[in-house]
């Protein structure tokens, strides 16, 4: 009996009109949905898109259902006043509010509880759902193909187990705004296929450095010098391992301890610069104020009559971490490195005799083919089954392994339908596979007052060489490595 007057006082809110039950009832089935998803993602691990259903289109239509639910009440409202206009008998009547009715206590009751089960409802979604969309997996895997090379060089890196929003949102509300507005953008852009390939890098909107990577690092404490050991092998039948080894002048954030970080993070001074390409590879300009005031500017050979005061307000970027470290999670390696890392790493045998050789030639020509994959696994089996007939039929096993992490090179740097390919997303740590500190340290950079200073190309302000290309250089015995 008692369950009997609950439905009727729950009937008795909603059966007023079938647009206010309509909206209920879409309200009702979303929630019983969404508790549903909730209860099964305790026991299972689900897939990353029904991600999607659960915290974006069930709490859409949870959402729909209760502004639907008001419009039924406007709509209800305009059909009594009228009918009292044209003298037509009034629709059902509203109930009299009266506390002392227990029929209107039971309508109130189940109001009330409606309203603090669909706010619980409500805020508890609401919360998944800003925790799944600044998740790795929304954001390496929802747009599959579009987010396939950076997922895929994210995984391999140092920063695998950092979250995709911690660097490209950072703390504070500002940003995660700026950064949901601009994903709605990003999303029509995938869903009416107008997304540039291959995506270009972020950095106009990327977020000072001093917000995100300072979260965790350090820059101005002094680290003094680091060894660098650098494991290549010669393209020749042995794969001879060669080592260079490097005495790394890191630094510190002030110029009291020599190295890079000293010069280019010095608290003491700011160093803008002013590059006319987007990728800011091309750097004509570079100015240099002092903490007294004093400026120092840099021309690049042929912009000696760059007028600074006619530049745009911000055409000049102060030099931060991401101007030299600009791909410290999705890095992607050329043929030669990455072929020497894998073997390095023992990934591939360095026994296999002209594997570097041969890798190099393949993964190169692969990136030209339709199916990179499946040319490489041909060229170099036909290559060994023809000049190693022996090795190969001994030992079938070591040289496909060393045939499919090749494989595995391609997949991780090639990906023919975003048009990424070798050297499309360029380094700028070093100078070895890209021009990186060789945009300002060209010796060409210099200022316009006599006698002309330079921004040096001297190796030594960076690194000492302790051994270059050696086989089994000395140094590494006598520094115990």
């Amino acid at each position: 009996m008692r369950i009997k007057l609950w439905l009727d006082a729950i009937t008795g809110l909603f059966a007023r009109n079938w647009i206010t039950l309509l909206g209920a009832s879409v309200t009702t089935v979303s929630a019983l949905f969404i508790i549903g998803y909730f209860a099964v993602g305790i026991v299972v691990e689900l897939p990353p898109y029904a991600g999607i259903v659960g915290y974006m289109v069930l709490p859409g239509a949870f959402v729909t259902g209760l502004l639907i639910i008001p419009v039924g009440a406007w709509w209800d409202r305009r059909r009594r006043l009228k009918a009292q206009r044209e003298g037509l008998p009034e629709p059902l009547p509203y109930p009299r509010l009266d506390l002392n009715d227990s029929r209107t206590r039971r309508a109130f009751a189940v109001v009330g509880f409606l309203t603090i089960a669909n706010l619980f409802i409500l805020s508890t979604v609401t919360y998944r759902g800003v925790v799944y969309s600044d998740s790795v997996e929304f954001c390496g895997l929802i747009c599959h193909t579009v987010m396939e090379p950076q997922y895929t060089a994210f995984l391999d890196s140092p920063h695998a187990r950092v979250r995709c929003a911690e660097c490209h949102i950072g703390p504070g509300a500002p940003w995660f705004v700026r950064s949901k507005l601009d994903g709605a953008r990003q999303v029509f852009a995938v869903a009416l296929d107008t997304y540039p390939t291959p995506v270009p890098s972020p950095v106009e909107n990327l977020r000072p450095a001093r917000d995100t990577c300072e979260q965790c690092h350090w820059p101005s404490k002094f680290t003094g010098d680091r060894i660098r050991v650098i494991e290549k092998f010669s393209p020749d039948e042995d794969n001879t391992p060669l080592t260079t080894v490097l005495s790394m002048h890191i630094g510190g954030g002030n110029a009291d301890h020599p190295g890079i970080h000293s010069w280019h993070i010095n608290p003491n001074k700011t160093t803008e610069y002013y590059a006319t390409d987007y990728e800011r590879e091309d750097i004509v300009y570079v100015r240099v104020t002092n903490d007294d005031g004093e400026v120092t500017e840099y021309f690049a050979r042929g912009h000696e009559d760059l007028d600074p005061a006619v530049l745009p307000p911000d055409a000049l970027r102060e030099m931060d971490c991401i101007d030299c470290h600009n791909r410290p999670t999705h890095v992607f390696r050329l043929p030669g490195e990455a072929m020497d890392r894998a073997m390095a790493l023992n990934r591939i045998d360095a026994d296999v005799p002209y594997i570097k050789a041969r890798g190099v030639e393949t993964l190169e020509a692969a990136a030209e083919v339709e199916d990179g994959r499946a040319y490489i696994a041909e060229e170099l089996r036909a290559f060994y089954q023809e000049n190693y007939p022996e090795l190969y039929a001994e030992e079938t096993e070591r040289v496909e392994a060393a045939i499919a992490e090749v494989q595995n090179i391609y997949g991780h740097n090639v990906f023919p339908r975003m048009n990424v390919t070798w050297g499309t997303y360029p380094n700028h740590i070093g100078h070895t596979t890209a021009e990186g500190c060789f945009r300002c340290h060209t010796n060409t950079h210099r200022t316009l007052d006599e006698p002309r200073e330079a921004i040096r190309q001297d190796c030594t302000i960076c690194h000492s060489v302790l051994a270059w290309d050696e086989h089994e250089p000395a140094i590494l015995q006598q520094l115990g490595l």
